[in-house]
């Protein structure tokens, strides 16, 4: 499966989360470690839905750039 995720700059650290999977978050001192730890949250929250007989969302996202030109 291949889900997207969305990652956000703060003013001290990166955070990642996936909309198709509400609640799973992950944040990281450096863009690389957010990326690195929203594929752990990604593999754990799977796992956690699996154990619990719930269904595991099929992903539907996806993500893309505009580019715009500044007046």
């Amino acid at each position: 499966m291949r889900y997207a995720i969305v990652i956000e700059r703060g003013d001290t650290s990166y955070g990642a989360y996936v909309p198709d999977l509400p609640g799973c978050v992950a944040v990281g001192e450096t863009r690389e470690e957010a990326v690195k730890l929203i594929h752990e949250a990604i593999e754990a929250h799977l796992e956690l839905l699996r154990e619990e007989g719930e269904p595991v969302p099929e992903p539907r996202s996806t993500a893309d750039y505009a580019e715009v030109a500044l007046a």
